[in-house]
């Protein structure tokens, strides 16, 4: 039977999630659409797919997963930082656990909640143009949620975006008739709105040094494109047209990783850890409604209303191939004891095939891209100061943007990042004394595009993650 106190500590945990799902579903919904034209293309531009704590070391997820305990007389319980490492499923069966002595059954294990929020800053800027545009937005970056079912098995379920489209262009020009003879001016808006979420379900086991997992869920979207067009005369009344697709899609998603760790040291202190994961190529279904129509405008708010309906083709079905992708990657680390400091590198490379990708039949500008990851990180010796609780971490990426109008986007990115762990301090009573928080901070620069592109885009990202934990299944023998 659970104490009072588990009972506290259970619906604290439980309240903190709920509160941290609505705001973000509130943040989601409320800061300002960002205007990035290349997310015209594929599924829009895509969001990082690594854990706050991963960026900081550039992203480097392949092979990381939860450092190894080995008993509780291990020295850094108590002193490690729990994540879910989502890349990579096989990550979830190192979910901290402690089973009985004699049988399999968990004597307690702690569970995670993991939420993620994205600041960023973009400037756009154009070859022999001195003007630039800049644009800042806030995105919801991941909830996950690991609960370890034994030593050696985990399980998460969560929620992530893989994409956001959102743009706004305006072009001016002067139409011509087939003499070549000047008709009119026009005033054509491009807009695009969407994005990609995936939600999965994942599990994780280990045999040994062994660990392989498998994620399921489902991954869904919208893309809405517009092309607004307004002729410009003094003499004749044009009507403006209006030519919108507005699609839906869906499907279930899988990926799967494998984890093999090697020890370097019988303290287990010191290890090499190799990781794979990836995807096959998946079919979503979609549905669309393509509109061709007349429009006009309210002098009054700005807002369009429709004049005349041209063609209207609405629940047309179609399918998306969305395109596999491989990965790979080792981590070499010293962890920290009382008289050393603990160390950390990695890299990763990834590769997905966006030759493949085709949206209601039609290929898009999107073509193969692969990236390098190499990462590290610096722990200080283990002591009963805060600062021995601080991890440090930097990171460089490089490799190609998966848009390619009729030339590769170029992407290279420098990181760096720090683990804040939170004490509590003010707990006299101890109820909460297993609970166990951390704030992970990683920031990003990233080049996108060179000069020789059309567009070339500078971009910082400041990523800020709230991991919190607690023991749960604790078998008390007086309350």
């Amino acid at each position: 039977m659970l104490s009072v106190n588990q009972i506290l500590e259970r619906k604290v945990l439980i309240q903190t999630a709920l509160t941290c799902l609505l705001s973000i579903c509130y943040c989601q919904f409320t800061f300002g659409q960002d205007n990035s034209p290349y997310s015209r293309f594929g599924l829009g531009d895509m969001h990082p797919n690594s854990h706050i704590y991963n960026r900081g070391m550039a992203g480097i997820s392949a092979a990381f997963s939860d450092q190894p305990i080995t008993g509780l007389n291990d020295p850094r319980i108590g002193k490690y930082y729990p994540t879910i490492n989502f890349l990579n499923p096989a990550s979830y069966s190192r979910f901290y656990a402690i089973k009985e002595a004699k049988t399999k059954k968990l004597t307690y294990g702690r569970m995670l909640l993991d939420v993620g929020i994205n600041l960023e800053t973009h400037k756009l800027l154009e070859n022999n143009n001195p003007q630039s545009f800049s644009s800042s937005n806030a995105f919801f970056s991941y909830l996950h949620v690991g609960v370890p079912i034994r030593k050696d098995w985990g399980l998460v379920f969560g929620l992530r975006p893989l994409s956001t489209i959102g743009y706004k262009i305006d072009r001016r020009e002067r139409l011509f008739n087939q003499a070549n003879q000047s008709i009119d001016s026009a005033l054509t808006r491009f807009t695009g709105d969407g994005g990609a979420y995936l939600f999965t379900t994942g599990t994780g086991y280990a045999i040994k040094n062994f660990s392989f997992g498998l994620n399921a869920g489902y991954l869904f979207g919208k893309k809405d494109y517009s092309t607004r067009r307004t002729i410009l005369s003094d003499t004749v009344a044009y009507a403006s047209s209006n030519h919108q697709t507005r699609s839906i899609f869906g499907g279930l998603f899988f990926n799967a990783g494998m984890q093999y760790r090697v020890d370097l040291s019988a303290s287990k202190m010191k290890y090499i850890q190799f990781g794979v994961y990836g995807n096959n190529e998946q079919t979503l279904r979609t549905r669309n409604d393509i509109i061709r129509e007349t429009f006009n405008i309210d002098p009054s708010t700005g807002a369009f209303f429709r004049q005349d309906s041209v063609s209207e083709r609405l629940e047309e079905k179609g399918k998306l191939q969305y395109p596999a992708t491989l990965g790979g990657g080792f981590i070499i680390e010293q962890l920290p004891d009382v008289k050393r400091a603990g160390w950390l590198v990695g890299v990763d490379f990834s590769t997905t095939s966006w030759d493949n990708y085709v949206f209601n039949g039609q290929k898009d500008a999107v073509s193969n891209n692969w990236m390098l990851r190499i990462g590290g990180q610096i722990r200080p010796a283990l002591s009963e100061s805060y600062k021995s609780l601080l991890a440090y971490r930097a990171g460089v990426f490089f490799g190609d943007d998966y848009i390619n109008i009729g030339q590769k986007l170029p992407v290279f990115g420098i990181t760096g990042g720090i683990s804040l762990p939170i004490a509590n301090l003010k707990d006299a009573s101890r109820r909460f004394r297993t609970q166990y928080s951390i704030v992970n901070i990683s920031a990003e620069y990233i080049k996108r595009g060179k000069k020789e592109n059309p567009i070339y885009e500078n971009q910082f990202r400041l990523s800020i993650g709230f991991t919190l934990s607690d023991l749960w299944f604790t078998k008390r023998k007086y309350d």
